[in-house]
């Protein structure tokens, strides 16, 4: 039987495992699904609804579907994971709204139970109002939501709002509300904060919120530099901190965030005091372009049109300091996206130190990601970065549904990319050129509070496999295909519950769906072989060789000086040695006198014990070349 080399010290099966996934030519290389990761790489579960597709996934490390659930709608545009594996989804409405339909529209949420049963669900989308992008689960059990309102021209006109920058006749404040639910499919609004109550300009004196805007940082140009549309602040994330009783709002358009009090009342938060900070509904703190608020200078500006600013929870590396997906359009040189995180000047009663005339600090990251070749990375829209329990990072690059874990140095140790087009999952070795939209993903570690008691029974992949060992697909199993099967080799043995081998490619060869690909496999493997039956190759790990008995050269059962002269006679005299590889004493793969005397030298206890199997029948553990035609073993 033809032999090869099995195991190769170049891999032609090999995943690159960077930023941008860069695959070989070889056809068997995962181009979606799981691409591969290391033992750094916090283990947990990944939860992930891509655009257009009613379906939420939670997936294992390995990319097997652990659960799913089912909704009406499709995403608009966030889903968290909350207790008892309920889940907490935006949607879309099902007709698309005349006005307020800017990328990230939504209208409703949904509260589903593990079974995708609804147990609540609210509409916020009419004429006047609209929900979008994001949404936040309070302790109480309330939501908030994040959502533009309509004014007309002449509404914004009155407030200051310059005509030239009027060019869709209207205008989309951001505003918050808070609702506690009333029935099924209702809701009562405990609670809101508007933008526009917070307004300055310094266009028209005429009007009562003209000021010099500088000396108020605290509230809100209405006349932001370069924001011409209706969709004027284009908030896209909300988040709450229950240590602060604060909210932080992402403002894509105007690129920065602010943080607001949300232990005013609703009237208080519509003024300039109350609440614990005793300052209404008024900016306790922004940051990442100061320009808003007419401090500094564009070499001030550190944000470029970025989404989901969050604040690291409790017990997380990094806690209370905010993480921020910069996805930096619009640098002053190249456009590259990186993910801060940053440390804010809050004191220990939840304000923030601003010196009178400077920006809000700090004047850098304390954290940051980038590609080594920073324009490698550019995520234009979407995408998210969220800190994990073990310190690492998890990377969303929205626009190409690929996501990616990071360490503190940066190293890349899992990625994996989403393989839905439009809800339908893609065939392995297929790439998605284009659609496969992810707003944000999560993680949760093994054994999170979230999960305790549900089934995590690993399923298939989301992308299939339709040519079982054929990662080429060229229709044939044979030695190109064989190439992928060794690399992929992992042997039995056991594991954390996660596939032994290093990506997706394994999922061609794991026949028997047990997690690793080994001898069975291999015998698996040779029943679909289409190819010239000779030119299997072996797979040594797989070979059982004859049962014998080493050091009982003359077939005895019995290991003394007579199985000396056996050797002997058959190096020097023509003699009969049933089974060469009981004579091979030294375990070297070959019979000279060096067996003859290692033998000698063992009987007479001045040499090295006999190597296994010895002193009952067994399997050689080493394979080798020697024959055993016949034995007195069975």
């Amino acid at each position: 039987m033809m032999r090869i080399h099995f195991f190769r010290t170049l891999s032609v099966c090999l995943v690159l495992v960077s930023i941008s996934i860069s695959a070989a030519s070889w056809a068997a290389d995962p181009v979606i699904g799981w691409l591969g990761g290391t033992s750094a790489s916090m283990e947990g579960y990944t939860l992930a609804a891509p655009f257009g597709h009613e379906v939420t996934y939670l997936i294992d490390n390995a990319g097997r579907t652990i659960h799913t659930w089912q909704s009406d709608y499709a995403p608009g545009a966030s889903v968290y994971l909350l207790d008892g594996g309920r889940l907490l989804r935006c949607g879309k409405v099902l007709s698309t709204p005349q006005d307020m339909n800017a990328g990230g529209w939504g209208g409703l949420f949904q509260v589903l139970d593990w079974n995708s049963t609804v147990l609540w669900e609210y509409q916020y989308s009419s004429l006047t109002v609209q929900q979008h992008h994001d949404v936040a689960m309070l302790p109480s059990g309330n939501v908030l939501i994040l959502a533009w309102e309509m004014k007309s021209s002449a509404e914004a006109i009155a407030q200051g709002r310059d005509p030239a920058l009027l060019s869709a006749n209207q205008l989309w404040p951001e505003h918050v509300v808070e609702v506690a639910q009333t029935g099924p499919n209702s809701g009562e609004i405990v609670w809101e904060w508007h933008a526009w109550d917070h307004l300055i300009q310094d266009f028209d004196p005429a009007l009562a919120n003209f000021g010099v805007v500088a000396d108020h940082p605290e509230l809100i140009n209405i006349n932001p530099l370069a924001s011409l549309g209706a969709d004027w602040l284009h908030g896209n994330s909300i988040d709450y901190s229950a240590e602060l009783d604060q909210v932080v709002i992402s403002l894509r358009a105007i690129h920065e965030f602010w943080v607001i009090d949300h232990s005013t009342t609703s009237s208080e938060s519509a003024g300039h005091d109350g609440g614990v900070q005793g300052k209404g509904g008024d900016l306790l703190y922004r940051w990442g372009n100061p320009q808003n608020y007419d401090r500094g200078t564009s070499a001030d500006q550190q944000l470029f049109g970025q989404h989901c600013v969050e604040w690291i929870p409790a017990g997380f590396p990094g806690e209370g300091n905010l993480t921020i997906f910069n996805n930096g359009v619009g640098r002053p040189v190249s456009d590259f996206s990186d993910v801060l995180e940053i440390e804010t000047p809050v004191d220990a009663t939840g304000g923030y130190e601003l010196s009178p005339g400077s920006v809000y600090g700090p004047a850098s990251p304390l954290w940051s990601y980038s590609d080594p070749e920073p324009t490698n990375f550019l995520a234009t829209f979407i995408s998210s970065g969220r800190r994990l329990e073990n310190g690492n990072t998890l990377i969303c690059n929205g626009p190409t549904g690929l996501l990616f874990e990071v360490t503190p140095a940066g190293e890349t140790v899992w990625s994996y990319e989403v393989p839905l087009l439009g809800g339908v999952p893609g065939t392995q070795g297929t790439p998605i050129p284009a659609g496969n939209l992810l707003f944000r993903t999560q993680r949760f570690a093994l054994g999170h509070s979230y999960l305790a008691g549900l089934d995590l029974t690993p399923g298939a992949p989301i992308e299939t496999y339709p040519a079982p060992a054929d990662p080429d697909g060229d229709g044939d199993v044979d030695l190109d295909d064989f190439i992928c099967f060794e690399e992929h080799f992992t042997g039995a043995g056991t594991g954390t519950g996660l596939p032994l081998f290093a990506n997706a490619g394994g999922y061609y060869f794991d026949f028997d769906a047990d997690g690793d690909v080994d001898c069975e496999d291999a015998e698996a493997l040779e029943l679909i072989w289409t190819a010239d039956p000779a030119s299997l190759p072996e797979v040594p790990p797989c070979v059982v060789g004859a049962n014998f008995f080493r050091g009982d050269a003359s077939d005895d059962g019995q290991v003394n000086i007579a199985d000396a002269v056996t050797i002997l006679q058959f190096l020097f005299s023509n003699g009969l040695l049933n089974c060469q590889q009981s004579g091979d004493i030294n375990d070297d793969e070959t019979l000279d006198i060096a067996d003859a005397i290692a033998l000698l030298q063992a009987l007479f206890g001045s040499g090295n014990p006999i190597p296994e199997p010895t002193g009952s029948c067994g399997v050689d553990p080493t394979v080798g070349t020697l024959d055993c035609s016949s034995s007195l073993c069975p």
